[in-house]
């Protein structure tokens, strides 16, 4: 075979039964693992008509739409793998730091497995209730501490080291080995190659390290002739690896990726300069634009944190970074794809306070066509 020779990834077989089944040859799993799993995974990728002719000719927007998970976010990729290993190894207990996504489907996959799941959220506004109420609905204990995420995952670390208690957050190996998934489906979506500019939020950075790895996995196995350019986007307000330094106080609407001090930062670094790419900030205007954007030009509601991929895009478009960065690699046709981590109703309070509210008329026919503009 030679080195230039691409070889498509082996088919899948049956229904789909969730990632670590269809990906398993590619995954620290034997045939003896037992599989917890809620079918996460296969979301879909979808083209973006606006997104494609803001971005100019020749050139297409997809957005992998990781809301579409059983939890409503691209954590259970990392968590089918974190609780079939914990499961395997035989954990009876798991606990994590969170702002939401992470509790929200460790709880999930622990309810899953009958296992005890144990979760540290930050006080204050830093968790969204629709996450929360996942959590507490699936049977968590949920324990809210005075202080923020990374002292929370402090503590979560301290704790798992000195009580029999699986760590999940993103530190755990076994979530990259799965969240490194959604860049298979990605190139199997495209018909067999990777795309020119991967685009993604950066909050603790595991997703830029996950789909970073998945990508030179895929190139050094030679299901990929090219890897992509990886583009980050922290919130300006939490923007720790743009700034050069930890932030003690992170702020920004964009929950999700509230987070001061990334656990998985030199990896994200390592991605970053590997793919000869950048990680920037966006602030929370550019955030919330994007996230309009989605759901009027394009339908697809996402949570304010997923919409950082979109919003970072953007800025390089206006910046004409995405022109110098066609003309650097020599591109005469563009494929960009875009990771929203997190479903809309994940955070459907910040939906309710950026659209319009509803017009109240009386209950006549008259009335309701006045309303729209046809009385």
């Amino acid at each position: 075979m030679s080195a230039t020779q691409v070889l498509p990834l082996p088919a899948a077989k049956g229904p789909w039964k969730g990632l670590i089944n269809r990906y398993r040859e590619y995954l620290p799993v034997t045939d003896k693992t037992p599989v917890i799993t809620l079918n996460e995974g296969n979301t879909p990728l979808v083209h973006c008509c606006h997104l494609s002719h803001i971005c100019g000719p020749n050139t297409d927007v997809f957005i992998k739409y990781e809301g579409l998970n059983p939890t409503g976010s691209f954590k259970d990729r990392g968590m089918t793998m974190a609780v079939t290993k914990a499961v395997e190894e035989g954990s009876k207990a798991i606990m994590c730091a969170s702002t939401g996504n992470t509790s929200a489907s460790a709880a999930a996959y622990a309810a899953r497995a009958g296992i005890t799941c144990a979760v540290l959220i930050p006080s204050g506004k830093n968790v969204a209730l629709g996450k929360l109420a996942q959590a507490s609905i699936a049977g968590a204990k949920v324990i809210r501490i005075e202080g923020n995420f990374d002292q929370a995952l402090e503590m979560v670390r301290v704790l798992c080291e000195t009580n029999p208690i699986t760590l999940v957050n993103s530190v755990n190996p076994y979530r990259i080995e799965g969240q490194k998934t959604g860049s298979f489906e990605i190139v199997e979506q495209l018909g067999g190659v990777a795309p020119d500019l991967h685009c993604l939020p950066v909050g603790n950075a595991g997703n830029i390290t996950a789909f970073w790895k998945g990508y030179t996995e895929l190139h050094q196995r030679n299901h990929i002739a090219a890897l992509p350019t990886m583009w980050g986007f922290q919130a300006a307000g939490a923007a720790p690896i743009v700034l050069g330094h930890p932030v003690p106080n992170p702020d920004t609407i964009a929950t999700a990726i509230r987070i001061g001090n990334p656990a998985s930062w030199k990896q994200a670094v390592a991605a970053r300069d590997e793919s000869k790419g950048k990680i920037d900030m966006v602030t929370d205007e550019e955030i919330t634009a994007a996230y309009k954007h989605l759901a009027s030009k394009e339908g697809i509601f996402c949570e304010p944190s997923s919409a950082a991929s979109v919003a970072g895009l953007l800025k390089m478009v206006n910046a004409g970074q995405l022109d110098a960065l066609r003309k650097e690699r020599g591109l005469k046709h563009m494929n960009i794809v875009c990771v929203l981590t997190g479903h809309g109703l994940k955070d459907p309070d910040y939906a309710t306070k950026s659209a319009e509210p509803p017009v109240v008329v009386p209950a006549t026919m008259e009335a309701v066509l006045g309303a729209l503009g046809m009385g």
